[in-house]
This record gives C-alpha cells, structure tokens and sequence, in this order.
C-alpha cells in the first residue's frame, strides 16, 4: 500500500470511519504546525502503526485532514434536532419547550465555537439542561466542562465511561497513559446511565443502549422525531470502530472481553432500522453530501436506512479482519 493512502486509511481506523477516499492526502498538505507536503509524507513512511505509537502526531494529522476544527455553519435536521458542531465533529441539539438537550460536543477547544453555533441559530447555550455523549473520547467529550459551566447542565454518562469523563480520560483503557495528549478537560458526572435508561425532557425521549468496544460504556442512542406530520426513527450508532493499537482479539487483548463487546455492539446495531442516522464523526453519513440534497428534499434528505446498514456491516468487517490478523500474527 502507498505509505500516503496508508496514512490516511490510519487516520479513517482512528475515527472509526467506515470508508474513505485516499485522494485527500495528494491534495492537501499536512498542518501547518508540522510543515509536511504529501510528497515528505509518501516519503515518510507513516502507517497505522506510527500512529499507534504517536498519538501527537495522529492529533495534529486527524485535526487538520479530517477537518476537527473547522466551523460549520449550524442548521436544522427535523423536529427539535439541529447541527451545531464542526465539519469533522458532530455536536446535536435537541430544542424542547422545557429546555434543551446537547449530544456531543468536539475536542478541547471545541466548547466556545459549539456555544457560538447554538447562539447562531438563536438558542441560548444557557438554556441547555441535559448533556449526554457518544463515548469519553476528547474529540468527542473535550467540550463538556465549558459548556457545564455556562449552562449549569445535568451530565449523563453509560456508567463504565463514568471514570474517564470525571479524570480527563486517565483511566480509558487505551489512551489513558497518554493522557496528556489524549486528555480533556474533567467534567462531573450528575446521573449514571445504564443499558436501555432514557433520557427525556420535553417531548424529546432518547433511550440509551450500552454499544461497548471503542470504550467500555460506549453508547448509542435512539429516538423518534416528528417534522411535517412524519415521525422518523434517529439512531446515533457508537462504540463499532477500533483505534491502531487497540487489540481487539482474545491475544493480549487491551481489555478482557472486548472481542465479545464488539461482537454484541455489531449484532445489536445491525438489527436497528433507523430512518435517519448519524453518527459522531460527519464523514460517517456523508453530512456534506446530504446538506446539498436538503434544499430540494428537505428532511428526506437525511432519510438512509442503506447507508447505515452498509455503516455497520462495514464496521463489522473490519474488527473481523483485525481479529483474524492479530491471531494469524501470534501464530
């Protein structure tokens, strides 16, 4: 494989995407910061494994390629949910009559432009009364503390995430020696969440289902929103994907168990039929591609049952593949 595709294939395994175009790297150039062109990149040799070693590296490269910090402009999805997160990182509001739901946030610096997305669409970040998240990751986790402090918002977190969020990441089974790196800012946790709890305020009801793998308390969330008259099934798929240098097999595996948690996180995804889907990193479900079909289709733009069916089988595939590899190599 060319060490440049192989970069950025990393880059996709790191954000659990589940396809992606090698193009990228021929055409942009590395951040700034690291003053890299594509071709000291294909001369570099970077591959997962440099990656899984490096995870500086890996921050600034996802940073910059995989657009974590670039503004989007927010926007209404159906119903109470809108877009208030990057190009990269997926952010959700859910706007009820009794106060709002956030879902998500981005990394580290990501709490002020969330902030500035919700104000843009003429909510009050303030009125937010429930936060709840994806996993306790810093690219998706890294802005809940700004906007607990702002809001005086309730946290709900899958209680095996509970530690992590609460410690900045020190204790995630993966990156927690990296902490420094890989770390964000603590935030307390005010409710513990456990499989199939729901979280509701207003007319909004979301039911929590415990997906683990990516980390142990690794959620994915389902709710039924209504627009124009039609009621939609919105699943938030998580927990599927695997980072370079996790050991997903039962040789030395980063924690007893995971084997089984991804094979049960694939098997309950895969018997979700959502309407509309969406997941934490905006490539996931082609947010750009859908954003251009919204003027003519209006929110049947965002309806794709096949798009998360390939999605999770996708997912599925590749954790069997690494599984397979890691055997075969202790062999």
């Amino acid at each position: 494989m060319h060490p440049s595709r192989s970069l950025f294939l990393s880059l996709a395994t790191v954000c659990c995407l589940s396809s992606v175009n090698g193009s990228v790297l021929a055409q942009e150039s590395v951040s700034t910061e690291m003053n890299l062109t594509k071709e000291e990149i294909a001369k570099s040799g970077i591959t997962k494994e440099t990656l899984a070693k490096d995870n500086n590296l890996f921050i600034q490269l996802a940073t910059k390629f995989l657009r974590w910090r670039d503004p989007q402009e927010p926007f209404h999805i159906a119903g109470p949910l809108y877009f208030v997160g990057t190009q990269g990182l997926s952010s959700f509001l859910f706007v009820t009559t009794e106060g709002n739901i956030l879902l998500n946030t981005g990394d580290p610096t990501s709490g002020p432009m969330v902030e500035g997305s919700i104000r843009k669409l003429g909510f009050r970040p303030e009125d937010i009364k429930i936060m709840i998240n994806g996993h306790a990751h810093s690219d998706h986790s890294g802005g809940f503390a700004h906007l607990k402090k702002l809001s005086n918002a309730k946290l709900a977190v899958m209680e095996p995430d509970i530690a992590q969020m609460e410690d900045g990441g020190k204790s995630d089974f993966h990156y927690g020696a990296d902490w420094q790196i890989m770390g964000f800012e603590p935030v307390k946790v005010d409710r513990i969440l456990r499989d199939g709890d729901t979280v509701a305020l207003g007319d909004v009801v979301l039911t929590a289902f415990n997906t683990p793998g990516h980390t142990r308390g690794s959620t994915t969330w389902v709710t039924q929103i209504v627009e124009g008259g039609k009621a939609y099934k919105v699943v938030f798929p998580d927990g599927g994907g695997f980072n370079p240098g996790y050991r997903v097999s039962t040789d030395r595996p980063s924690y007893p168990g995971i084997s089984r948690d991804y094979r049960k996180t694939h098997h309950f995804q895969e018997m979700l039929e959502p309407d509309m889907w969406f997941g934490h990193h905006t490539e996931y479900f082609d947010m750009q591609g859908k954003l251009k079909k919204v003027a003519s289709d209006g929110p049947a733009a965002w309806v794709d049952p096949e798009g998360y069916r390939k999605f999770v089988v996708g997912k599925k595939q590749a954790f069997e593949q690494e599984f397979d590899a890691e055997l075969s190599a202790s062999r």
